[in-house]
């Protein structure tokens, strides 16, 4: 009997991408240590947007979110997503941040990295990768799965065996928009199976309405792990339903290792949840429907509910088609990056702000002139040499690997908190979001100074 194998994601993409990643832990603690039973091959619940919005909007240390998972769920093999070079902020870290990062992430309870590259330049993949072999961890290679002229099923084939070649230890096909299609998906399963030896996982999302289909025909072709989130955090910009597919997969003749009574107990209890997200308008009746238009704009679930948050904040809405029409010709410009992050981001950002100010590349962001300079890798396809000359005018790219030029940051970056960070833990986080680590750092600071002041008895008074 063939084993298809499932990843669960609500703890991380399928609540990044229905409520842009504003679920807090003490919500989901409880059912930890019974999702520790479902027979999920892994727990994707790191990673990502995660470190970010646990600073920035939850209040929460995402080091401690992470230890505190793993206490609950001793059994399970916890996973998390790492943009590569990137790790999980918007640009390119040195080396030895990557490397420390990774053991970090080891150390403190992950034991299978997916990592990526937004434009697939495996050089930004290959520190992180080795690191994260040398600490012991599960390596899954993963490709930013797009459609272009550029992006053929050759390519993605040989992109596949050097991943393998790096020393990855399964191969993932990262289809952040869910544009795959049942044939496209049979057709890359099988071309990635014919050029490795390695397990083959695929990760979709329902935005196009195509997710259950594509899974099915890649399951066909010899998949072995699919991405799917408990059902009442599934669908829309999510991925599909898990117990659905565990339910047709069986009729099917599958082995799935899953246990149906433990996924009905991990959806009961997230539904409450998913129900007051509703109320709240945290979550928004779009983010659950189905857009076939996104077949046309290639835009990923998390960039879109992150584009809606944005274009809500500037009381925008009325110029959402807008966008969404602007995005793909400005991804055309740039080359064809994959909409995955770092990319979506200024990608989506530009097209809002190209239809916003009513004149395109008016105001271009620093990241986008960063991509155009060379700082995040080689584009899919050349840049357009018109918006190169608006973006850069006289600067000319970089040549080479943008990291090999970055000077070591940490014993730096160590000193000058000498008096706020309590652990290397602490001084990761300010690296990566400097900003955002700081208010977090004096916030945690005031925090446990106030409850000192309230747990004072009178008598020690």
């Amino acid at each position: 009997m063939k084993r298809v194998f499932f990843t669960e994601t609500v703890l991380r993409d399928a609540n990044q991408s229905l409520i842009a990643t504003r679920l807090p832990y003490k919500q989901f603690e409880d059912i930890l240590p019974t999702m520790d039973k479902a027979g999920y091959y892994s727990v994707e619940c790191w990673g990502g947007a995660v470190f970010d919005c646990c600073l920035r909007f939850l209040g929460e240390d995402p080091w401690v979110r992470l230890r505190n998972i793993r206490k609950h769920m001793p059994n399970s093999k916890l996973q998390m997503l790492l943009r590569g070079q990137n790790l999980l902020g918007y640009k390119h870290y040195p080396d030895e941040i990557v490397k420390m990062f990774v053991a970090k992430s080891v150390e403190n309870g992950i034991n299978v990295i997916r990592i990526f590259d937004a434009l697939n330049d495996l050089r930004n993949i290959e520190v992180a990768a080795k690191e994260a072999i040398k600490r012991g961890a599960i390596v899954s290679g993963a490709i930013s799965y797009t459609q272009s002229p550029v992006h053929t099923i050759e390519a993605f084939a040989k992109l596949a065996k050097e991943l393998e070649n790096m020393g990855a230890s399964t191969i993932c096909i990262k289809d952040m928009a869910g544009v795959m299609s049942p044939a496209e998906a049979y057709e890359l399963v099988t071309a990635i199976k014919n050029s490795v030896k390695l397990p083959v996982v695929l990760h979709t999302h329902c935005t196009t309405g195509l997710a259950f289909m594509t899974y099915l025909k890649a399951i066909e072709a010899g998949v072995d792990v699919i991405d799917t989130a408990t059902s009442c955090f599934s669908g829309g910009t999510s991925q599909p339903a898990t117990e659905t597919l565990n339910y047709a997969l069986k009729q099917l003749g599958y082995d799935t290792g899953l246990d149906d009574s433990i996924l009905k107990k991990v959806n009961d209890y997230f539904k409450p949840l998913r129900d007051n997200y509703i109320a709240d308008g945290t979550l928004m009746p779009k983010m659950m429907a189905t857009d076939t238009d996104a077949l046309n704009y290639k835009i990923p679930g998390g960039m879109l509910s992150n584009l809606v948050s944005q274009l809500k904040a500037q009381n925008a809405m009325d110029k959402f088609e807008d966008v969404l029409t602007e995005t793909p010709k400005v991804r055309e410009d740039l080359g064809y990056p994959p909409l995955v992050t770092p990319m979506s981001q200024m990608v989506g950002v530009q097209a809002a702000s190209n239809v916003l100010m009513g004149e395109r590349y008016k105001n271009i962001s620093k990241e986008v002139k960063a991509y155009c300079l060379g700082e995040y890798g080689t584009a899919p396809a050349p840049i357009k040499p018109e918006v190169l000359q608006k973006v850069l005018g006289n600067e000319k790219p970089l040549q080479g690997r943008y990291a090999d030029s970055l000077a070591p940051v940490f014993e730096s970056a160590k000193q000058e908190l000498a008096d706020v960070a309590r652990s290397d833990e602490d001084v990761l986080s300010y690296v990566l979001f400097p900003q955002v680590a700081e208010k977090f750092f004096a916030e945690r600071k005031a925090k446990e100074e106030k409850i000192v002041r309230y747990t004072i008895s009178p008598v020690e008074k």
